[in-house]
């Protein structure tokens, strides 16, 4: 009787442990769902950019593009239309968000996955800081360098 009562206890601080708190449900429930990304624009800097996003394809090929994401099983997809600058199609990806201190902004983060739900990308991902999240808009950012100076790029979504 004993060993089971400990072997209870074992189990219930392991499942504990792998827990999301509150806030991160709440904020994966929100981000759950199909969106529309309606605008990609650049902070802190003036001028034209090209920007290859993610590795994938061209800013401008994002822009209308549709992303997925289930939380049940935290892997989604996007969707670029297909066009003369744009390879077309769908792109898997798990995604996560990470709570972080107060004074820190929530992370999304995602990676690379192909149909069968199997990273394709070596073990690297993109986190992107998640600077606000209603039920209707999800606005991203990440910070990157373009000539030593740093850039903000602004991600929209609508939901659908």
């Amino acid at each position: 009787m004993k060993h089971a009562i400990y072997g209870f206890l074992m189990l219930a601080l392991v499942l504990q442990g792998c827990s999301i708190s509150k806030s991160v449900r709440a904020q994966r429930n929100l981000i759950s769902g199909t969106w529309n990304l309606t605008d990609v624009r650049y902070q802190n800097n003036t001028g034209a950019f090209q920007a290859t996003l993610f590795d994938d394809a061209d800013a401008i090929c994002f822009e209308d593009s549709e992303w997925f994401f289930r939380d049940n099983n935290s892997t989604g997809r996007y969707t670029i239309t297909q066009g003369s600058l744009c390879q077309g199609g769908d792109r898997f990806f798990r995604w996560s968000v990470i709570e972080r201190p107060e004074s820190y902004k929530p992370i999304f983060q995602f990676k690379f996955i192909d149909e069968n739900r199997k990273d394709i990308g070596g073990g690297t991902g993109y986190r992107l800081n998640i600077e606000s999240l209603t039920a209707e808009t999800m606005q991203l950012s990440s910070n990157v360098q373009v000539d030593g100076a740093p850039i903000t790029i602004v991600y929209t979504f609508n939901k659908k």
